[in-house]
């Protein structure tokens, strides 16, 4: 039973993935505008984040389209596949689960911030 609902599950990804991916793209919000040297102050801030995500997460996508919104310049890491990535996502942040935001301080310490309303909060503070 377990294998058949993985199936459904994989097969709905694999259906649905392409088509969020195209209204995103679609959808896609107009950034900000700011002076360069705002903008170079904001781009300043986002060095110390990424954001760790899965491609078709619409929790994913709907902080992505925040940053667009915003004008912010934030690596992104696919955390969807095993590997460095999401080992580092698990061990350091403690959970696989996406979107997460990872925000490193000036001494080198990071704190990972989990849940899309209050990385879009934390974003817009930046902002």
């Amino acid at each position: 039973m377990k294998f058949f609902i993985r199936l459904f599950f994989k097969t709905l990804r694999t259906v649905l993935g392409p088509v969020m991916l195209l209204r995103e793209m679609l959808t896609r919000p107009r950034g900000l505008v700011r002076s360069q040297a705002a903008q170079d102050r904001v781009d300043l801030a986002c060095r110390s984040l990424a954001l760790y995500q899965y491609k078709t997460c619409p929790f994913c996508i709907k902080v992505r389209q925040e940053m667009r919104r915003l004008s912010l310049n934030i690596g992104r890491v696919d955390a969807q596949h095993a590997g460095p990535d999401r080992t580092e996502l698990l061990e350091r942040g403690g959970q696989a689960k996406v979107p997460c935001l990872k925000i490193t301080d000036a001494a080198g310490a990071s704190r990972w911030l989990y849940d899309s309303e209050k990385i879009i909060a934390h974003l817009r503070g930046l902002g």
